[in-house]
């Protein structure tokens, strides 16, 4: 369920900036050949940076990228890393419904004095904003939902679960993902005849 959700996150994520890219490019080519313009490449562009981030925060909460002060998280003790992990969950769960509940205000400010963008195309800004809030009512599901069965866990004694499902990632496990990417890489590039290229953290780590 968490990889199914998390590839549809990164593939919706990726056809946004793939469709952001190829508005640039036909703005960029109406204008050399023709000296016209859609006058609007920008605006998509600050509509899908903001969705796009929304995604990206579900993602990093799924996966556990979010940066976390861990320099002596490894060497407290148990009790103690439960602990934190757990108000950890808590508080990302608070901060991401805080966001979704601010967002909806923001929508039905720009639903009541019908605001639109400063902008040639004068877009509505409550289309834009609702996709906004969807993104973000997505993290704090997510977020809400990954705090309520950390309290379970904390409840029920099932602190290694616990542990296993909200401590910081190690450079361990870093690793191990990336040379199972490597793998599948190389596996795929076995079959279709064609070398596999580094990925950009491992060429970065070389």
């Amino acid at each position: 369920m968490k990889d199914t959700l998390e590839r549809w996150l990164g593939t919706l994520f990726g056809l946004i900036f793939v469709a952001l890219s190829l508005v640039v490019a036909v703005e960029t080519a109406l204008r050399k050949l023709f000296n016209i313009s859609l006058q609007g490449a920008d605006e998509l562009g600050g509509y899908a940076l903001a969705v796009g981030a929304t995604i990206a925060f579900s993602l990093a909460l799924l996966g556990r990228n979010h940066i976390r002060v861990d320099v002596f998280h490894e060497r407290l003790p148990k009790a103690v890393q439960v602990l934190l992990n757990w108000l950890s969950a808590l508080s990302m769960a608070g901060f991401a419904a805080l966001l979704a509940y601010l967002a909806w205000f923001v929508i039905q400010d720009s639903r009541s004095y019908q605001s639109v963008s400063q902008t040639p195309w004068a877009t509505p800004l409550v289309y834009p904003q609702t996709a906004w809030l969807l993104g973000l009512g997505t993290f704090g599901l997510l977020a809400v939902g990954i705090a309520a069965y950390a309290t379970y866990l904390l409840v029920t004694g099932r602190t290694d679960a616990l542990i296993r499902m909200l401590h910081p990632r190690s450079t361990r496990e870093e690793l191990k993902e990336e040379l199972d990417d490597l793998q599948h890489r190389s596996n795929a590039a076995d079959v279709s005849g064609t070398p596999a290229a580094p990925s950009t953290q491992t060429a970065g780590a070389a």
